[in-house]
């Protein structure tokens, strides 16, 4: 498609990719010689110059009229290869749980105010939970995000949920921050979250939290199952191949200090 029929928004991503990538070839570089280099006029090239400068993307020096790019590119690269790095490493441990446990494994992670699906495993049961790799579902139902909430402070979770409606799922979903913020407490005791048919009726789920070598966590792994393939007999053993899973797991991202 020639550029000159293309959607404004189109042409604009791609002016903005290749001063990026401009940017990236010289240490820094002046407006002149950057427009002449994307044969942009000099005024557009300003104007993008400073969006991505108010955006943390690009860095002015002092007054003169020179750009570079500052880390923030090199920030989003680093956790675009951490989550690759965890996936390599949870797949492993998530198709030993699959081999004990034959119910459906997910990793996940936060993403905004939800979380999201990075991985999974699914059991070879035909009654299991319908999921995809890259879906969302709301921190407040699910036990990922119930485990990986309780690891904020209090400030950061309400502001985390402050635009978060709690919708009720089923007669078990949390209907308030102050109601979730309560089970969190236990949570943080216990180290693994439960999602007792809040998110789907019929469905059940339990997470573990997976932290990296600052001792942060970062995602979590959770085994989920239908109501009628389980009993409370078998939550023990869940819960702790879970929690070796999340272990070995976090050892592996360099954290060797798992909390149980």
């Amino acid at each position: 498609m020639d550029k000159s029929t293309q959607p404004e928004a189109v042409s604009s991503v791609l002016k903005v990719f290749n001063i990026l990538q401009a940017l990236g070839e010289q240490k820094e570089i002046g407006v002149s010689e950057l427009s002449q280099r994307l044969m942009m006029s000099k005024a557009t090239t300003y104007r993008f110059l400073q969006t991505m400068k108010t955006l943390g993307f690009v860095e002015q020096e002092g007054e003169a009229d020179r750009y570079a790019l500052t880390l923030k590119l090199f920030e989003l690269g680093s956790k675009a290869l951490e989550h690759v790095e965890l996936i390599d490493i949870a797949n492993i441990e998530m198709a030993k749980l699959i081999e004990f446990l034959n119910e459906t494994v997910h990793l996940g992670a936060i993403d905004e105010s939800s979380i999201i699906y990075l991985h999974k495993i699914d059991s070879s049961h035909h009654l299991r939970m319908h999921s995809r790799i890259g879906r969302r579902n709301p921190l407040y139902s699910t036990a990922i995000g119930k485990v990986l909430l309780s690891h904020m402070p209090e400030d950061k979770i309400r502001k985390l949920l402050e635009p978060v409606e709690f919708v009720k799922h089923t007669h078990n979903t949390i209907e308030s921050i102050e109601q979730l913020l309560d089970e969190l407490t236990v949570i943080r005791q216990q180290c693994f979250a439960e999602d007792n048919e809040e998110q789907e009726p019929g469905l059940r789920c339990i997470s573990t939290p997976i932290y990296d070598r600052f001792g942060e966590a970062i995602a979590a792994i959770s085994v989920s199952f239908p109501t009628i393939r389980f009993n409370e007999n078998k939550k023990h053993d869940y819960i702790k191949l879970l929690h070796q899973a999340a272990c070995n797991i976090s050892s592996k991202l360099g954290f060797h200090n798992y909390p149980v």
